[in-house]
């Protein structure tokens, strides 16, 4: 079975639907769907910037989802969409520079940051709204410049780097932070899928069929938010990347 195999395609679908529901409820989708990539024969760079495509779809119901809440916090639209854009596109331009081995050894490393940073989540989040400092516009833009460089070059766990560095400097409560990050998301995934489609990096039909299942799953989510003990799920994730650091260790220095 390949990426490119009915079964394969299929196998594709059921996982980009899930990824994207995984995303909408406790976040850490793509240690799900870029392993298959990998599993599925897709060369680690390859799969990287197949899943980055591949997924964000799904984000679009989240972000419709929340589209009500997003103007208590859209008048920082203007300070950030910038700089969102520029750090994406760097990141994307990092990641299509990058050889093949480099990479390689990069993914364990990765996906044990998108681990830990799902891990502890609870304590991120406790001490984001424990907060009671804010630093100033220019800083807060600066380190989302840096979060979106990650999003563009990796992205897992890009989401709740993103509510660490809104709550530096923006009020809101966890659903108004959540729907600003979810359009700032958009514009990572668009600005980073748009220089990995144009330099070849993303293997059209494995996408497409991640990107369909993404739709699905992110039209679903919003139900299973309401069904899905998040807690647990995020539990699973984060056992499941922990299994994966180990795995593409081993594969890397075998």
């Amino acid at each position: 079975m390949t990426a490119t195999t009915p079964l394969g395609l299929a196998a594709l679908f059921v996982v980009g639907a899930l990824a994207a529901a995984i995303n909408a409820v406790a976040g850490g989708g793509s240690l799900l769907s870029f392993p298959l990539l990998v599993g599925l024969g897709v060369p680690p760079l390859q799969a990287n910037a197949t899943n980055s495509v591949g997924i964000w779809p799904g984000s679009l119901g989240s972000a419709l989802g929340f589209r009500n809440l997003l103007p208590a916090t859209a008048h920082h639209l203007r300070d950030l969409v910038l700089p969102t854009a520029a750090g994406a596109w760097f990141g994307a331009w990092l990641l299509v520079q990058t050889s093949e081995r480099l990479f390689r050894f990069a993914v364990p490393v990765l996906i044990l940051a998108a681990t830990l940073l799902l891990a502890f989540q609870p304590q991120i989040r406790a001490w984001i709204f424990g907060r009671r400092r804010r630093v100033s516009p220019v800083l807060g833009a600066f380190l989302q410049f840096l979060v979106s460089v990650y999003g563009g070059y990796f992205g897992a766990g890009m989401g709740i780097m993103m509510l660490a560095v809104f709550a530096l400097f923006i009020d809101g409560n966890i659903h108004e932070l959540n729907a600003f990050k979810a359009w700032l998301g958009i514009v990572i995934n668009l600005v980073a899928s748009f220089e990995l489609l144009l330099k070849g990096l993303v293997l059209p039909v494995p996408g497409a069929a991640l990107a369909l299942g993404a739709v699905c799953g992110g039209f679903a989510a919003a139900r299973l938010s309401q069904r899905v003990d998040s807690e647990k799920l995020r539990k699973a994730i984060v056992v499941l990347g922990a299994g994966m650091v180990v795995w593409f260790t081993y594969q890397t220095f075998s």
